[in-house]
């Protein structure tokens, strides 16, 4: 799928290596694949036609939103895009992730982006802080990251989803605590939706990891959108009469 709407943030840099790999990999053994149920009763969920105006949607984040090593059309902001219009809504979803950012960088680059898009989204996805962890930063250090970064939406009045992220526990308690609790309080604090841990999905099922054992595969982002579909849509702004 070749789309105007793809960014070149996503050509990035090297690969990312989020740290809570070391939550994930503690999951070592792979878990059993069931086989799907079909049933001929069964009714098949068709897609609803596509209406109303385009709802744009920025997908700011790392190598999670840039689709590390995948294809293109594989990517989390292009598999959103194409669950969102089958449900009817006229989506298009702008891929503006780097692999390797931590927060400062999305901070850096923040204003860039926002400037150089044709139109300003109704909605912007934050997905960043992983890399945060590898690279030694503090609880604070992300936060006020992030806090300019949601400055800089609020003051272009971008509603934003955002996407948290938690650190292993090998961190500490009281480590583990100030991040993960970073990302419910700065939702709160902005009045903005919140998905508790982007990457629940693969926790669960490390299956659907890279070999690196950080990095979703394609069945990996498939399952990240559809955990996370239906919160993207609740946040969206109702659309202007």
């Amino acid at each position: 799928m070749n789309k105007p709407s793809q960014s070149p943030w996503r050509r990035g840099v090297a690969a990312s290596s989020i740290a809570f790999a070391l939550t994930l990999s503690a999951c070592e053994s792979e878990a059993p694949v069931a086989e799907p149920e079909t049933s001929l009763d069964e009714p098949i969920e068709e897609a609803l036609p596509v209406m109303g105006p385009e709802r744009v949607i920025l997908g700011f984040g790392d190598s999670l939103m840039a689709g590390y090593q995948l294809p293109e059309e594989q990517g989390y902001p292009e598999k959103l895009e194409a669950v969102m219009r089958t449900r009817g809504i006229n989506a298009r979803v702008i891929d503006a992730g780097v692999s390797g950012d931590t927060t400062a960088a999305g901070l850096q680059r923040i204003g860039f982006v926002l400037d150089n898009l044709e139109e300003t989204p109704d909605l912007a996805i934050v997905e960043l802080g992983g890399n945060d962890l590898l690279r030694g930063f503090t609880p604070d250090q992300t936060r006020e990251n992030l806090t300019g970064i949601l400055d800089a939406l609020a003051a272009r009045d971008i509603p934003v989803i955002l996407m948290g992220m938690r650190a292993p526990p090998n961190y500490g308690a009281e480590y583990q605590a100030s991040f993960d609790g970073l990302y419910p309080a700065l939702a709160e604090e902005y009045d903005a939706a919140l998905v508790p841990f982007f990457m629940a999905p693969l926790l669960e099922n490390p299956s659907l990891l890279m070999d690196d054992r950080i990095h979703p595969t394609a069945e990996g982002v498939e399952e990240m959108v559809a955990a996370t579909v239906d919160d993207v849509i609740a946040a969206l702004p109702e659309e202007d009469s």
